[in-house]
């Protein structure tokens, strides 16, 4: 099984000096991958359903990414998750090819749709278009990663006439993975992506969200090129050996590690021990 680390960017080692060090300690470790958190705003007061409160410090994804990539030469690097009806597509192409490019193919791009409605509002985006957005986002940066001459006709993006050098180190292109738990991000990974991911489950919450995707499975086509769909899962607390075990025979294929409250020692810690009981597994 695969093991990745979760939030990399936020936290107590949302600075210059600890992220280096979590990234390093990674880096050296069995760990598989290295995964940050994203919000581009919070809401302030907190209210449901915003998960942390608004002094919770966050650095944003792509320039996480890119300091991940200059200072680690192993780990596999992932949005966990681009917010991506929030963004511009062909803004956010660029910049993760650039991610790939300068960690020699070691991105992998998580998108998911978002649930705050007010970090919409502040953004400008349509709320009710979130889901049609992520998708149509998705085929878009897939045209301009992975066509000579990038063309797109969708509601929201027009690419025609245009080039984004260079391409992707990665053929035919980073892996996209995709997160949530309704029917509808089920349909999606399927129909879209390489992968699926679920946050903060417990075993149970697992085998109840992939009985549902192999429900969901006979209402989609999946496209052959995009292969089995690879199953990653942050756990909800900490997790022992048998309990990786449990969700490896479930099928997951990534555990994508989350430490509890905590500084960076602790963090450190936390790397360690799950580095001796986790990654040979």
């Amino acid at each position: 099984m695969k093991i990745g680390y979760f939030g990399f960017n936020n936290g107590p080692v949302g600075n210059r000096a600890d992220m280096r060090r979590i990234l390093t300690t990674l880096d050296d470790s069995g760990f598989e991958s290295a995964w940050t958190g994203e919000h581009v705003v919070l809401i302030d007061p907190q209210e449901a359903p915003s998960p942390v409160p608004p002094e919770f410090p966050m650095l944003d994804t792509v320039s996480a990414l890119a300091f991940a990539a200059g200072v680690t030469e192993n780990l596999m690097l992932g949005s966990g998750i681009i917010l991506l009806a929030q963004r511009n597509p062909v803004v956010l192409a660029k910049e993760l090819t650039g991610i790939d490019v300068l960690s020699d193919g070691r991105l992998i791009f998580g998108v998911g749709v978002g649930y705050v409605k007010h970090e919409f509002d502040t953004l400008g985006v349509p709320y009710e278009e979130r889901g049609a957005r992520t998708t149509e986002h998705i085929e878009t940066i897939r045209a301009l990663w992975t066509q000579d001459k990038p063309k797109f006709n969708g509601r929201f993006t027009t690419i025609d006439g245009v080039q984004q050098k260079p391409m992707p180190v990665q053929t035919p292109h980073p892996p996209i993975v995709v997160g949530g738990m309704s029917a509808a991000g089920h349909r999606r990974a399927l129909a879209h992506a390489n992968g699926w991911y679920g946050f903060a489950l417990s075993l149970e919450d697992t085998e109840q969200a992939l009985q549902n995707i192999a429900h969901e499975s006979n209402r989609v086509e999946r496209p052959a090129a995009l292969g089995e769909l690879e199953i990653s899962v942050t756990p909800r607390g900490a997790v022992s050996t048998d309990e990786a075990k449990r969700f490896a025979d479930l099928g997951v294929d990534r555990l994508i590690l989350m430490p509890g409250a905590g500084d960076v020692d602790g963090i450190l810690r936390f790397i360690d021990e799950s580095d001796r009981n986790l990654t040979s597994l």
